[in-house]
């Protein structure tokens, strides 16, 4: 598999956790989420950073590879495990 292909893979399920991390740690609101997903985005940056600086042509290729992927995943998974820890809402 090419490594821009594992660094999306990653993102996407990264978002994944990262919207089950929100429900958990009671982020209910969409605005406090989005900065909680966004804190992660960026955080994954720099540890795939350290994993693929040697396998990517351009260091920018890292930080923008499934960010589309990741912000919409979030919010798909988000909805969903919000809806089922709260389903009378």
């Amino acid at each position: 598999m090419k490594p821009l292909s594992q660094i999306y893979l990653i993102r996407v399920c990264l978002s994944i956790v990262a919207a089950a991390l929100c429900v958990v740690l009671g982020f209910n609101n969409l605005i406090s989420g989005l900065w909680f997903s966004i804190i992660v985005y960026l955080l994954s940056y720099y540890f795939i950073k350290q994993l693929f600086i040697d396998k990517v042509e351009k260091t920018s290729k890292i930080f923008t590879t499934g960010i589309g992927g990741y912000f919409l995943v979030w919010l798909v998974a988000w909805v969903m495990f919000f809806s089922m820890a709260h389903p009378g809402l």
